[in-house]
């Protein structure tokens, strides 16, 4: 049972780590690109759309797998793939969702918020984007050593 946890754990987290990279690396530079107004509703969008579905859950899977797999006894009582298991949900699910809801999801309240206020869609992309980045950046560096963290467990 142990074996099969683990092995879900890894496949969830890499999905999960591989959204956060792609949305750093790829989706984000090209949203950067576009024009205040483009990337403003860009993004409304977006923040409207992802939440959803499967991003919720495969965002449940990676909490799921890795914390039944850490509740499955180790052999000698804390085993290696049990520490680095907690390791991975302290910084994966802890500290990314506290930046998540403490971060992210205001700023994403706020952009939505705008367009209902009629701020520019300069003013509302200049007090998103620049911070909204830089605790992206700081989530999917989080998301990938947890994931690295549940590859070890795999490998332990």
């Amino acid at each position: 049972m142990a074996t099969l946890l683990i092995a879900l754990a890894v496949v969830a987290t890499g999905v999960y780590a591989g959204f956060m990279l792609i949305f750093l690396t790829g989706i984000m530079p090209a949203l950067g690109r576009l024009t205040d107004e483009q990337f403003v509703a860009a993004m409304r969008r977006i923040n409207e759309d992802v939440p959803r579905g499967v991003f919720v859950s495969v965002m449940l899977a990676s909490v799921a797998f890795p914390t039944a797999a850490l509740a499955v006894p180790g052999e000698d009582g804390r085993s290696a793939a049990q520490w680095a298991l907690l390791a991975a949900g302290l910084g994966f699910v802890i500290l990314n969702h506290l930046i998540t809801i403490a971060g992210n999801i205001p700023l994403n309240n706020a952009l939505a918020a705008s367009e209902r206020t009629g701020t520019a869609d300069r003013e509302a992309r200049a007090a998103f984007e620049t911070r909204w980045n830089r605790l992206h950046l700081v989530r999917t560096l989080l998301v990938t050593a947890g994931f690295a963290l549940v590859v070890s467990a795999s490998l332990a």
